[in-house]
């Protein structure tokens, strides 16, 4: 813990004097999020003001902290309001100039009070070209059609249109007004039962987004560059600009500055015109000569500043968006010049141009990672190389792709070409000079570059000193695979042959070893469970290897130790791999299904998951027979061989049985720990108990001894020598075992978390990812939906079925789109996707494809021509595709690859069939493939006209693969927060999460998907110790980190936005909570639509703030949706249902229909009876609520009664109704959040705080019951959402709350 203390002192060592400097270099990290106090033991680390004096405007001062360097500083006056005009300046402190990259410690005399002056330094041509650069990123800083068209890692955000603002500055102003009627009802298409799923709400309009116009054009002249006696005049280059009056200027840039002279469009003359207006920066010259300009830029400028930070960080890597609105094409000097450089935005900067991708990603691995502060330079120096690796690959990709990159092998085929730009190696995913004819040809080829990935990643993981791998990164575009590598030095120059030392290079046939490799190799082989083992080379020698045959070793000319071709670090998946002669388990034979290729492997998830669970089932045997014979109970143990556990009470709580698997990733340090504590109890016994040895051999045999896989196994090619053959024969049984692991644990605990909600998919790609958690590879998808079908809660799992089948449909069309593609010229590109859409998604019955226009397409000189790109095959075979036949490849596709049979032959069978939806289809094949579609209503059902034209195609993305490097100490520091908010201790977990959060921004900048989960938890941490604002403060932050990172409509946003509405209600600011809430309903009808188990909670909310604006009318349609989900999801008898009736019944006390609200509580009342038995706490109270509302309905008939008696002379009491209280509101809100507040008197705080803390010594006396107790528990929250705090007990803190789910 120690090191923290460092931490911030080294934070920003290598900052920017490595990278290039960041567009707003304080954006990066808020000073809120500096260490906690207490840890900090550097001390001159506190920060202290500075004097600015610029030319032209007041002096100010500035916050800054000894560690930063003065170009930060230079940052912060781009970025400020008044001085963002200038880029070209030093600072000078006492006369001296301060060096751009010096630590501000390290500078002379720079103290609390010190004066720095700006001082205006003469131009370069680098220097003109940043500053039109700046001034046009400055003019263009609120225009989004960056982030619509995917460049400069730009991506969208609409948080502000619904919040109005910074929520932070309007909680203060609106305390007040909060209270004033608001208007509460949502548009249509929000309300439960809407049928209605329109697209463009998706991305509403943004006030801000009608750019003020400060400049009609604002370009590089035709005349550049400056003759050669006008150079010696200091002219550097000239600009031409048509102001927003329509004058047209001509600007000189010199070494001086901007200014006017008297050249035209076609006459030439670089004189000074006069007057002449010689300004140091562009933007005061432009305010000299155009009065709106001075005006708007200025309101511009004011709006930019006013944004929050998180709208304009670029992002680590880039989003696409699916769909944008129709925008106007501008005219835009910067971008015209990007898009004919091989540069990459800011790599001007770098001395030497182009970069050294490989040695960039080798150096960095090479630095040193003793301690925390250098660990995090070295991740940070990784991460950002990835990062631009991964957008330089990207943008080489589509340039080979759209023929732009000439091939180094030219004279072959289009198929066979490889290509080098930037100093990285493409080559394209086809199957090359019948490389791997054996194991399915062109399949094969196209699926072993996202092994290889697979494999990079691992190796990386685990990465080893002095074993080096490619920068890998896989780009899918216009229906190619394009395979980008960073370049081994030396390996152009030599036969591959000659460099290879280790592996093969014709899958086994030759095979060489070496044992510097064996040695490097060896340390992996743990971490990745593989088995060294021998193989026989083509002249029967017998080879040693750590890998399989296919991983190559070369040693590069800079003398390091590569490895490639990691395509079969894992085992192969013999589910479907055609074994002929082979014995297989009984669950696999039954599924027997084949695949195209044979390059299938099972996932790094599965092979841990089986090796813990195989490490719990020898656990059990051995303790058990442990047992047996310490109580001298000398029977067999065979037949308990998953007997109770009952016996095992002091090794461990009840260790899942073989069924369970390791559902939790985490178990399986725990697996381990035990392991070992048995192994230690085993050794204490080793002297006097010979019999304990005997117990330990038999529980490894009956559980096959199981550490290493051999990945050779079953590999086509490979041969084993004789005096293994034993050893091969285990190594086949343990690969059996496993694909039956995946069969029979796997996919059942898969559907059993689905049915208890520990998992909620809300689309195709979360879907995925819980899937390839447990270890399932996605070609099992038809096999999860079957055992999906056969499941006895199958209502219960309607949400998975349907996600799982639009899945199954929208990437069986993905494998369809991709070869339909390749037959598409680029000229008749747009024409191409809109038929295919219209064929996969419209009811149009007989869709016409538009070619494009015969003149065009010259026949003739395309069969000379053999270089031309990918794509340019004379072909509109795709012109002819019917919908009928394209539902039917579909179908076939579905059977093929996922054994599943489809019962649909349109979309509208589809559609009608599995309860699916168009635009939610639309949303899933655009994702898949990178299409971007316009932003309107699509007549998906019309039968007059097709849903889709060509303009309605607006652009077609790559979708990229690359390696995820992360931030392993953050990482640490972000488990044990979790893990002490989990035991009670929520102030320790909020220090230890929010040291997470700076080392998270000290990898990764700003903006990542790791850093969201970070912001999330404190925001919920600060919400339960009664902090709102803190809270409010870290949660927008999480929206707009989730839009901007994940998408504006994926899963996690749209709970990030309920998260944020419950903290604006806590905060007074009920219409924007409102607002939030509607926003993330109408994703979610998106994304997936009503009937969701997810959709119960977000109406729950929905419902109980209309409640509390006493809109009760409104409030009840979503809390009786609510409850109708709740008891199809939960089943009518679950105490989730209980809550939903108690909830409506409540509305209804509020409207004053008693009978009705009777009604629901006394549903409520029996489950809780039923489930909670008659004492419970919950129980008693629902029974008081129906007195008291029992009550009421009699006080309320009586009146009637007295009504009907007396007529309107009658004496009436007036009658008590009660609006709810905000306070009862909140509290609902927080019980169906899953946060739950306890009230305590002050000494059963005091009690319970030290029996906290002596439960807390006990465990750490006795390690090894770490997971058997938990400090205090509580009766579960009748409700609970699936948060990171998922199930804890109760906190030990002031306001006594308890975080549960």
């Amino acid at each position: 813990m120690l090191l923290n203390g460092d931490c911030p002192e080294s934070l920003k060592k290598e900052e920017g004097a490595a990278e290039p400097p960041r567009e707003n270099g304080l954006d990066e990290a808020d000073p809120g999020d500096e260490t906690t106090g207490q840890e900090v033991i550097v001390i001159q680390d506190t920060g202290f003001s500075v004097k600015i004096l610029a030319p032209g405007i007041e002096p100010f001062s500035l916050q800054v902290s000894p560690q930063e360097m003065v170009q930060e500083i230079h940052q912060v006056l781009m970025d400020r309001e008044d001085t963002c005009h200038r880029t070209c300046f030093s600072l000078h402190l006492d006369g001296n100039v301060l060096d751009h990259f010096s630590e501000l410690r390290s500078v002379e005399g720079l103290q609390e009070g010190s004066v720095l002056r700006v001082v205006e330094e003469p131009y370069t041509v680098r220097e003109a070209r940043i500053h039109v650069r700046h001034v046009r990123d400055l003019l263009k800083s609120l225009d989004p059609s960056d982030a619509f068209n995917g460049v400069d890692c730009n991506s969208l955000s609409f948080l502000s249109v619904f919040t109005d603002g910074d929520l932070g500055d309007s909680g203060k102003r609106k305390k007040g007004l909060e209270m004033d009627p608001i208007d509460c009802t949502p548009p249509e298409y929000i309300l439960p039962g809407s049928r209605e799923r329109p697209l463009c709400p998706l991305q509403p309009q943004n006030r801000d987004w009608k750019p003020l116009q400060c400049l009609k054009v604002l370009t590089m002249s035709g005349w550049n560059p400056p003759p050669g006696n006008r150079k010696m005049h200091g002219d550097l280059m000239y600009l031409f600009v048509i102001t927003a009056e329509d004058r047209q200027v001509s600007i000189t840039a010199s070494t001086r500055g901007f200014y006017l002279n008297q050249s035209t469009a076609y006459h030439f003359n670089p004189k000074p015109a006069s007057p002449r207006f010689l300004s140091h920066s562009l933007v005061e010259l432009l305010n000299q000569i155009s009065p709106a300009f001075r005006k708007n830029f200025a309101v511009l400028q004011k709006k930019r500043v006013q944004r929050h930070p998180f709208e304009r960080i670029a992002t680590p890597f880039q989003v696409y968006s699916w769909t944008a609105p129709q925008a106007e094409h501008a005219m835009d000097c910067v971008r015209a010049e990007d898009a004919y450089t091989s540069r990459l935005g800011y790599e001007e900067h770098i001395p030497g141009q182009t970069r050294d991708w490989n040695e960039e990603l080798q150096t960095t691995r090479e630095l040193p990672r003793k301690n925390l502060p250098e660990r995090l330079l070295r991740e940070r120096a990784i991460f950002k190389v990835h990062s631009d690796f991964t957008a330089a690959a990207t943008r080489g990709a589509m340039a080979v792709i759209d023929g732009n990159v000439m091939a180094i092998n030219p004279s072959e085929e289009t198929k066979m070409q490889m290509f080098i730009w930037n100093n990285i190696f493409f080559s394209l995913g086809f199957d090359v000079r019948d490389h791997y004819k054996d194991f399915g040809g062109d399949v094969a080829a196209y699926v072993a570059p996202t092994n290889d990935l697979n494999g990079v990643r691992t190796y990386n993981a685990v990465d080893v000193e002095g074993l080096y791998t490619l920068g890998t990164v896989v780009v899918d575009y216009r229906g190619y695979r394009v395979t980008a590598q960073s370049i081994i030095p030396g390996i152009l120059e030599r036969d591959q042959e000659q460099s290879v030392i280790y592996g093969s290079i014709d899958f086994g046939k030759t095979v060489v070893s070496h044992p510097r490799y064996l040695e490097l190799l060896e340390r992996t082989s743990r971490p990745l469970k593989i088995l060294r083992h021998r193989v026989l080379n083509d002249r029967d020698e017998e080879v040693e290897l750590c890998s399989s045959v296919e991983c190559k070793g070369i040693i590069g000319n800079d003398g390091r130790h590569y490895i490639l071709d990691l395509l079969r670090t894992f085992p192969p998946d013999l589910n479907f791999l055609p074994v002929p002669g082979e014995e297989l388990p009984e669950e696999c034979a039954r599924a027997g299904f084949q695949h195209r290729h044979k390059l299938c492997c099972l996932r790094q998830e599965l092979v841990d998951a089986f090796v813990e669970h195989r490490y719990l089932l020898f656990m059990k045997l051995a303790a058990l027979q442990l047992m047996q014979q310490k109580a001298s109970q000398l029977e067999t143990p065979s037949s308990l061989e998953n007997g109770g556990p009952s016996s095992l009470e002091s090794k461990s709580e009840d260790p899942p049985g073989p069924e369970a698997g390791s559902e939790e990733e985490g178990s399986s340090a725990s697996g381990l720990a035990k392991v070992k504590e048995l192994a230690e109890t085993i050794a204490a016994d080793d002297g006097t108990d010979p019999r304990s040895r005997e117990v330990i051999r038999n529980a490894c045999k009956a559980v096959g001894s199981i550490s290493r896989f051999n990945p050779d196994i079953f590999s086509p090619g490979v041969r084993f020598p004789e005096s293994c053959q034993d050893e091969v024969r285990d190594q086949k049984q343990l690969l059996k075992d496993a694909a039956a692991f995946l069969l029979s644990c796997q996919i059942p605990g898969l559907v059993k978390d689905c049915v208890e909600h520990a998992v909620l998919p809300m689309d195709g790609a979360t879907l995925a990812e819980v899937m390839r958690q447990r270890g399932i590879n996605m070609r099992y998808l038809g096999k999860v939906l079957e055992l999906v079908l056969r499941s006895p809660a199958r209502h219960q799992l309607d949400h998975v079925y349907k996600i799982g089948i639009g899945e199954l449909i929208t990437r069986s069309a993905k494998h369809i789109f991709k070869t339909y593609l390749q037959g598409v010229e680029l000229s008749g590109l747009s024409a191409a996707i809109s038929h295919f859409l219209n064929c996969f998604l419209s009811s149009y019955p007989n869709p016409v494809a538009h070619l494009p226009a015969d003149e065009l397409v010259s026949k003739k000189r395309n069969k000379r021509r053999k270089n031309r790109p990918p794509g340019a095959a004379d072909n509109t075979a795709w012109a002819v595709v019917t919908p009928q036949e394209l539902w039917k490849d579909i179908c076939q596709e579905a059977k093929n690859y996922f054994d599943f049979h489809l019962e649909c032959e349109t979309v509208d069978q589809a559609v009608e069939t599995y309860g699916l939806q168009k635009i939610t289809l639309l949303r899933e094949i655009s994702l898949k493939t990178g299409i971007q579609v316009l932003l309107k209503e699509y007549s998906f059902d019309s039968r007059h006209k097709p849903a889709f034209t060509e303009e309605d195609v607006l652009n077609i993305f790559p979708v990229v693969k690359h390696v995820n490097p992360k931030a392993s100490d953050a990482f640490h520091f972000f488990q044990s927060g979790q893990a002490k908010v989990q035991q009670g201790f929520l102030k320790e977990g909020c220090e230890l999460i929010n040291e997470a959060l700076n080392l998270f921004n000290n990898v990764y900048g700003a903006m990542h998907v790791e850093t969201c989960a970070c912001l999330r938890l404190l925001a919920r941490l600060h919400y339960i110790m009664g902090d709102y604002a803190e809270a409010l403060s870290n949660q927008q932050k999480a929206v707009l980190m989730s839009e901007r990172v994940m998408g504006i409509e994926h899963p996690n946003t749209i709970q990030e936005y309920m998260h944020l509405a419950l903290y604006c209600f806590a905060s007074s600011q009920l219409s924007t909570a409102l607002s939030l809430l509607y926003r993330a309903r109408y994703l979610m009808l998106l994304v997936f639509g009503e009937d969701h188990p997810e959709m119960a909670l977000l109406d729950n909310n929905i419902g109980l703030v209309l409640h509390g604006v006493m809109e009760y009318d409104l409030s009840l349609r979503f809390l009786e949706n609510a409850l109708a989900v709740s008891t199809k999801y939960h089943g009518p008898k679950a105490l989730k249902v209980a809550l939903s009736h108690h909830l409506v019944a409540r509305v209804y006390e509020s409207k004053a229909e008693f009978r009705s609200a009777l009604q629901h509580e006394k549903e409520g009342y029996t489950i809780y009876k039923t489930q909670l038995g008659e004492d419970h706490e919950k129980t008693k109270e629902s029974s008081e609520y129906l007195k008291c509302l029992t009550q009421q309905a009699v006080a309320l008939q009586r009146t009637m009664n007295e009504i009907y008696r007396n007529g309107s002379s009658a004496n009436i009491p007036p009658l008590k109704f009660t609006a709810p209280s905000m306070a009862s509101v909140l509290e609902q809100l927080n019980v169906i959040n899953g946060i739950l507040f306890i009230p305590l008197s002050q000494k059963d705080l005091e009690n319970l705080k030290a029996e906290v803390a002596r439960r807390h010594q006990l465990q750490e006396a006795s390690r090894n019951k770490d997971r058997a107790e938990e400090p205090m528990a509580t009766e579960p929250a009748p409700a609970g959402s699936p948060e990171d705090l998922g199930s804890q007990p109760p906190a030990a803190k002031d306001p006594s709350p308890s975080v549960q789910g």
